[in-house]
């Protein structure tokens, strides 16, 4: 091998190890997770949610705006009509099923900002992995948030 050659080989290998070295030099910033957890950015969006009013029903009135506003086509709301025996929302109607597919959900927003009474929120809780494909269909009872949202 002539030494032109020896040098052109050599080049990157040196700034290779170069940047590796003045890597070595900075702060590690490895956390205890998941006793310690990394702050999330302002806009960041994951988990889905349903919300309540103060008095306990649903914000949902089932008007499937955000399944429209949807591109991945995830969400799947099924409506039926409120009664005065069995309200379930301050509406007309309300979402007897909603159902979000977390695989082809590409955490956009768009269902977020299409809803009308803000009843769909994505939270900052970033820990969805499961075993199953099933148990990525979050039904309503899994979305909906127990207490009022605040």
């Amino acid at each position: 091998m002539s030494l032109g050659i020896l040098k052109d080989v050599a080049r990157p290998i040196l700034g290779g190890m170069g940047i590796t070295a003045k890597r070595l030099r900075h702060k590690k910033a490895t956390i205890s997770y998941p006793e310690q957890r990394r702050e999330q950015y302002p806009r960041t969006r994951w988990r889905h949610a349903l919300t309540r009013y103060e008095n306990g029903l649903e914000k949902c009135i089932g008007c499937s705006l955000c399944a429209g506003a949807c591109p991945a086509k995830c969400i799947n709301v099924v409506a039926a009509e409120n009664t005065d025996e069995d309200r379930h929302s301050p509406g007309e109607r309300y979402a007897v099923r909603y159902e979000i597919n977390m695989i082809r959900c590409i955490f956009c927003g768009y269902c977020q900002e299409a809803c009308p009474t803000g009843a769909i929120v994505l939270r900052k809780e970033f820990e969805l992995a499961n075993y199953h494909r099933e148990d990525f269909i979050y039904t309503k009872e899994m979305l909906l948030e127990a207490k009022a949202s605040t």
